[in-house]
């Protein structure tokens, strides 16, 4: 049962510092997002890599 409460926990902190990723990298001001290489439409794919891994 724990081990199962422990899996739970671990997802929603994972989809926690997703949303958190989501949000600030959609802040950032797009000459700033440009310089980075990041595009608007790849808000989604970065933040999935950079919490998930894949």
């Amino acid at each position: 049962m724990m081990a199962l409460i422990n899996s739970i926990r671990s997802a929603a902190a994972k989809r926690a510092a997703y949303n958190r990723t989501v949000a600030e990298l959609s802040k950032l001001p797009l000459d700033t997002a440009l310089d980075l290489d990041i595009y608007r439409g790849d808000v989604h794919t970065i933040a999935r890599r950079a919490v998930y891994g894949y």
